[in-house]
């Protein structure tokens, strides 16, 4: 009986391989798919760097407390400036560089590689996933200094040197004038994979060229001479209204909702309120965005903030506000509010750019206030307080323009974050249990230290040391 057996699994066996090429064929999983099309690549990216700006997430994203919108409620870490606990300076860095550019790198050699395409579609979507990176690019460097780049990305090169944050900035104004010389409206581009623009080419070159206006005015207290030379080339080609708008729309279905209604409803936590340094602020200009930044405190018809870094219960103040509840809010790179404080500021410099520095202002604010739910009128209003009008509002242009940006920039704290460090406005003290003063930057994560060690202390020994303090190239005063 025994012998029989086994020469039945024996011819069973036999039976079973000989249909079959290899023993590979049995680890083919028909639900994966082994070629995928370079613009679904570009899809993958602009989701994940959107939900990184995007999210509250305490492991990814704590530059809503950095800046003092919000603080935390329970778990104060965070809004005290511990991002090691939870090495949040690592995640964020692994998220860039992994989900971000390493599929933009991989779908631009998809795209050129995709013989199916016609040439000038060809360049449009290597030209839109070229922004997309150049942009990525320049939030590493805004938020660590010097980092891997030129070596980066290469499978050959493990532990790849870093390269000066300043060259980079230099060589990526170069990419994405290449970028944006090569796109061609008359052409399609990423279609409906796409998820900013829809495949818009002309939506996508104002985007790049305003991408360009926020990296020059970034150099502007370092190379001013650059800074108006590279501000001056994009006069006429950005953003003009919020239609234009650099952002992606989220889903009402998992895993497409925004971060925030994941963060703040999903969850079912109760982790964050809005400061009193910010919230009085905005209580003192009668600022009517406040429904939409935050919740009445409850039980009330004020809003209140707690104390940053301070434990502040959830039932005794203002909460971030219901638009943010929604899943389908979409997530925000760059905003035609955000062009026109950056044409305000190029003009109070004595760029060659058109209009004034207070119709621009003017300009900024209206269309902040539009793009939260306020009407013009509303707008107008606001304008027209002496605490906010260009005219009369207190300081100089830094302080007047830093002072708005920073409320405009509400859905966009990573951008807020790099403003307040280089326009030092809104003056921001480091709550009195902090672990360190207000950080300038991030620190490097462990496991470059750990694994790519001879570069990473090298690049720490030409920043001045890799400590919180340090300032990034950019950020003179």
């Amino acid at each position: 009986m025994k012998k029989t057996l086994i020469l039945c699994s024996a011819a069973l066996l036999f039976s079973a391989t000989s249909c079959v090429d290899s023993l590979k064929d049995y680890n083919v999983d028909p639900k994966s798919a082994t070629n995928v099309q370079g613009a679904t690549l570009v899809s993958g990216a602009e989701r994940r760097l959107v939900r990184e700006l995007t999210s509250t997430n305490v492991n990814q994203n704590p530059f809503r407390l950095y800046v003092q919108y919000w603080t935390e409620t329970t778990y104060l870490d965070e809004a005290n400036y511990d991002f090691e606990t939870r090495t949040i300076n690592r995640n964020f860095w692994a998220e860039m560089y992994v989900g971000v550019l390493t599929n933009l790198k991989e779908a631009n050699r998809v795209i050129a590689a995709d013989n199916t395409l016609d040439a000038k579609v060809k360049a449009n979507q290597q030209a839109c996933s070229e922004i997309l990176a150049v942009y990525a690019w320049s939030t590493l460097v805004n938020t660590y200094g010097n980092v891997p780049y030129s070596e980066a990305l290469d499978f050959a090169k493990p532990t790849p040197k870093y390269d000066d944050a300043a060259t980079i900035y230099t060589d990526l104004f170069k990419r994405l004038d290449a970028a944006l010389a090569s796109l061609d409206p008359t052409a399609a581009g990423l279609g409906s994979a796409d998820l900013i623009y829809n495949g818009s080419i002309s939506k996508w070159a104002k985007f790049g060229n305003s991408l360009k206006l926020r990296m020059a005015l970034t150099i502007a207290d370092v190379d001013a001479a650059k800074a108006k030379t590279l501000a001056e080339q994009t006069v006429g080609k950005v953003f003009t209204a919020n239609t234009d708008n650099a952002a992606l729309a989220f889903t009402s279905a998992s895993p497409n909702t925004n971060p925030l209604f994941e963060d703040l409803i999903q969850s079912n936590r109760k982790d964050f309120v809005g400061t009193s340094f910010f919230i009085d602020q905005l209580n003192a200009v009668n600022d009517p965005r406040l429904p939409y930044f935050f919740k009445l405190k409850p039980n009330t018809t004020v809003y209140a903030g707690g104390t940053a870094g301070s434990t502040s219960p959830y039932s005794s103040f203002s909460a971030p506000g219901t638009a943010l509840e929604n899943p389908t809010l979409p997530g925000v790179l760059q905003t035609y509010s955000e062009v026109e404080f950056l044409l305000a500021e190029a003009v109070a410099r004595g760029f060659a750019v058109t209009g004034t520095a207070e119709s621009h202002y003017n300009a900024a604010i209206t269309a902040s206030i539009l793009s939260f739910g306020g009407t013009a009128a509303d707008a107008a209003t606001y304008l027209a307080q002496p605490k906010v009008a260009y005219a009369t509002a207190a300081g100089d242009y830094k302080q007047k323009i830093g002072t708005q940006k920073y409320y405009a920039l509400y859905d966009n704290p990573v951008e807020a974050y790099k403003e307040v460090r280089r326009l030092d406005w809104p003056k921001i003290v480091a709550p009195k249990s902090a672990v360190s003063a207000f950080p300038l930057r991030f620190t490097y994560p462990t496991t470059e230290k750990n694994l790519n060690t001879a570069s990473n202390k090298a690049a720490a020994d030409a920043i001045g040391g890799d400590v919180v303090t340090t300032r990034i190239f950019w950020d003179k005063f």
